[in-house]
């Protein structure tokens, strides 16, 4: 097969001036104008030294994310894509893996000749342990895959492809990109937070709709988690997108019951099913069928057969290998539990490793059973076990904060036959890839999540999460956070918050102190205490600098009252300290430090941007996330060691009693009238 250079050359040669990349943000670039960056990109990566070590890609959507992949292929330099949501220790894994070249100067740098000649891409996924393999993929290969969507969707879909999945998907780089390339559209590729994806596995589906709607979008690939929040808010509000011509979904099984909400409001789905070693997609819904469940056909570069234990295997197109693995020769087994109809179409039913199978000697597909429990609106996430049990149960993640599980579980067994329905259930904490509880295109991680909750008692850390969850989605519920966090508030309004941040920041190293002076038994607490009151001590002044630079008054804020709403709140922490256990003190670090970290993560970028303030105004949002991220990770190995249940009970009631009071802290922050946003809409 050509190179993808010389198609997009071919179609600068038919369609110059045709937009081929929309990144929204910013100008669109034509083909004849990708055409020339692409080969100028290529041209000097061929120059460069690289030898047969992978060039480390992890941008977010983007001109420069979309050329660099295109150039890298023509150059045929091995991409190591990573996801931005990796952590720095996935990032570093996968860099010490493929021996590549790094930004990490002790990462230990293997022979690179351990990735399979020809290997144009490795993709590393979350995996089923906690180091993944690099699975190792040829130009060849993903440019076959891609054809395939191409012939099995038409090129008429060609239209506006919006890239939804995280950067870094092989799914959407190439049945979106790769695909959009060869067909002639034109592939919108926003940065993840204009299409409210600042957090990808907490999006905002009615911004996410919107976009939609504004930028004229006519293909997506998307997951199930994303297809229900579309569907939620189109079902909710009436908005309707009826370019669309194309939705696939792909990456886990689909309810039956979403497939039938999302048709009737319009939305032109296709269930897919493919895995990483074939490219990410082998088979794809047709658009003259109707079977509602069905992954479709196998495309034409891949062939499906069932094995005698109703294990899936097939045979095509494949991967490589992984790092220092070549392919085995033969089918590959999937793993996944299925069967072809007589009409050659493929049904997905399970995972093979996950069958769950009763006392009563039945067996049951945990994935059947989740897809019925997550369709009920209270229940965010579900995981079902009982391999052995006489009834099956489930580990339940709360979609608000007034979800009744119960009545959620009861719903969903109504439409379980006897033997599938969960006898039990648990409340517990989201299952997300920072935990290492979800792969990166949102997949169970099944032992992690046994091991976390299942096995023995599970950490204290998990269980605050777990019983504070409700807490937090209150707090983040306050209208004053959801705008801060969408950036969607006015100077004034961020001015006034500092002032209150000051108000409360100012008592954190006294409180520590009080903290610290009834806890002299404790040495354990102690040296957490002493290297907390090192860290944080002179971090009000940051705030002031802050006002000063967002054009408030520093010298008023210094000298100014603390809101009832703050004043309530410190007051509160001395007295809960001073006559009560002074462990709880750790539950207002708790509290105050995850939530500056979705700030600083979430917020700030989007405030300073709708304000157009500068980086010296956000020195403490910033600067404290990031060493709040430190310090939660700290903190949940210090209160991880506590033995006793009166320490566990005192920082679990402060950590509830701060939610709620510094949710009112917010509350009492005027809202002003924010600038009118810039959405982007694309010429």
């Amino acid at each position: 097969m050509n190179g993808l250079l010389e198609t997009i050359r071919g179609h600068a040669a038919s369609r110059p001036r045709q937009v081929a990349l929309d990144p929204v943000v910013s100008a669109p670039v034509t083909w004849s104008e990708l055409a020339t960056q692409v080969a100028d990109m290529a041209s000097r990566f061929a120059n460069e030294e690289h030898g047969a070590r992978p060039h480390v890609l992890r941008l977010d959507h983007g001109i420069e994310e979309a050329v660099t992949e295109l150039a890298l292929l023509e150059a045929r330099i091995p991409a190591l894509s990573l996801p931005t949501f990796f952590t720095e220790e996935q990032a570093r894994h996968a860099i010490a893996t493929c021996g590549t070249e790094s930004a990490y100067s002790s990462v230990s740098l293997p022979a690179p000749s351990r990735m399979p000649l020809g290997t144009a891409r490795v993709t590393f996924t979350s995996g089923s342990t906690g180091t993944p393999k690099g699975v190792c993929l040829s130009a060849s290969h993903m440019l076959a895959v891609a054809a395939s969507v191409v012939e099995a969707v038409g090129a008429e879909h060609a239209g506006r492809h919006c890239a939804l999945l995280p950067p870094g998907i092989l799914l959407e780089t190439v049945a979106g990109f790769f695909a959009t390339m060869l067909a002639g559209g034109t592939y919108v590729c926003p940065p993840q937070a204009e299409a409210g994806l600042a957090d990808p596995f907490r999006p905002d589906f009615a911004a996410m709709a919107q976009r939609l709607a504004d930028w004229r979008i006519t293909s997506l690939i998307l997951v199930p988690e994303y297809l229900a929040g579309l569907v939620a808010v189109m079902e909710r509000t009436g908005l309707r997108l009826p370019l669309l011509t194309l939705v696939a979904v792909g990456g886990a099984r689909v309810p039956v019951d979403l497939l039938a909400r999302a048709r009737a409001l319009g939305l032109p789905v296709r269930q897919g099913y493919g895995l990483t070693e074939c490219g990410s997609v082998v088979s794809l819904e047709r658009a003259d069928e109707d079977v509602p469940g069905s992954a479709g056909r196998p495309l034409g570069h891949m062939k499906a057969r069932i094995a005698p234990d109703g294990e899936i295997l097939l045979e095509g197109e494949m991967f490589l290998g992984t790092i220092g693995e070549p392919r085995e020769p033969g089918p590959l087994a999937t793993g996944d539990i299925g069967r072809i109809d007589d009409d050659g179409r493929l049904w997905i039913e399970g995972r093979k490793s996950a069958l769950i199978v009763t006392s009563f000697g039945r067996n049951i597909s945990p994935e059947w059973v989740e897809a019925q429990l997550t369709a009920q609106p209270d229940i965010a996430q579900a995981m079902v076990h009982g391999d052995g049990l006489a009834a099956v149960e489930a580990l339940l993640v709360p979609a608000r904060a007034d979800a009744d599980l119960a009545a959620a579980v009861a719903a969903a067994n109504a439409e379980l036959p006897a033997y599938a329905r969960v006898a039990g259930w648990r409340e517990v904490a989201p299952f997300t890839p920072a935990n290492g509880l979800l792969t990166g295109n949102g997949r169970l991680r099944r032992k992690a999540i046994e091991a976390a909750w299942l096995a023995d008692k599970p950490r204290f850390f998990d269980e605050l999460e777990a019983q504070t969850l409700r807490d937090r989605l209150r707090f983040l519920g306050i209208p004053q956070v959801r705008a801060g966090l969408a950036g969607t508030i006015s100077r004034q309004t961020y001015i006034d918050y500092l002032h209150q941040a000051w108000h409360h920041v100012r008592h954190t190293v006294p409180l520590m102190q009080a903290a610290r002076a009834r806890l002299l038994d404790r040495p354990d607490l102690l040296a957490a205490l002493d290297e907390y009151i090192e860290e944080e001590t002179g971090h009000e002044e940051w705030i002031l600098a802050d006002i000063a630079a967002a054009g408030g008054d520093a010298d008023a804020a210094r000298v100014s009252d603390p809101a009832p709403a703050t004043r309530a709140m410190v007051e509160h922490a001395y007295r809960a300290i001073e006559e009560g256990n002074p462990a709880c003190f750790f539950g207002m670090v708790y509290v105050l430090e995850s939530v500056s970290v979705a700030l600083a993560q979430r917020g700030a970028s989007a405030v300073a941007e709708n304000l157009g303030l500068p980086p010296e105004a956000f020195t403490y949002l910033t600067s404290h996330g990031a060493l709040d991220q430190d310090h939660m990770a700290f903190f949940a190995g210090l209160v991880n060691a506590l033995e006793s249940e009166g320490d566990r009970a005192a920082i679990l009631r402060m950590a509830r009693e701060m939610f709620g009071l510094f949710g009112g802290v917010f509350a009492s922050i005027e809202m002003g009238d924010a600038p009118m946003e810039d959405k982007h809409v694309a010429a």
